[in-house]
């Protein structure tokens, strides 16, 4: 058995405490989270979020690309968000490569050759919020009105300590 059917089973145990209420498509804090897809970050459960609350947006090391500048462009001029919060955690996988020895590797194992490709990696994950806040504010996508955050999620405590 794979893992996707256990998730339809588990799906249905919780589609019948779901309910049937339609829950509105606009996010009802009107903020939109940028983070990691690390499994060990629940956003929801550690930011206290309930369905229907805010748009969580995850890749890896929660970085600010221009496909998630074209989702918060949506996000805000569609449904309505007025917030970002961009969310890094510590002990990212981010942080265990750099572009030069991922292209090397990626050759060996793929036989691809992505040299000119950056995947975003850092080594300091406030200095990487902090990148990513600036991104925004000079997006010319995000209007200056938007209220942009951030904070560090630290995978160990699950305590989020703010970044200025």
């Amino acid at each position: 058995m794979s893992y996707f059917d256990n998730f339809l089973k588990t799906n249905q145990a919780y589609a019948d405490l779901h309910g049937t209420a339609h829950l509105p498509m606009r996010p009802k804090t009107h903020v939109a989270i940028v983070t990691c897809m690390d499994a060990r970050l629940h956003v929801a459960q550690a930011l206290g979020l309930a369905l229907g609350v805010a748009h969580i947006l995850r890749n890896a090391g929660g970085r600010v690309t221009d496909d998630v500048i074209r989702s918060l462009v949506i996000s805000q001029q569609q449904l309505g968000t007025k917030e970002v919060v961009v969310l890094h955690h510590t002990d990212c996988g981010a942080q265990t490569f750099t572009n030069a020895a991922f292209a090397e590797q990626l050759q060996q194992d793929l036989g691809i050759d992505v040299s000119g490709e950056d995947f975003l990696p850092f080594t300091d994950v406030v200095a990487s919020v902090r990148e990513d806040m600036a991104l925004l504010r000079q997006s010319p996508l995000i209007p200056d009105e938007i209220i942009i955050s951030g904070a560090v999620y630290d995978v160990d405590s699950g305590r989020m300590t703010e970044v200025k």
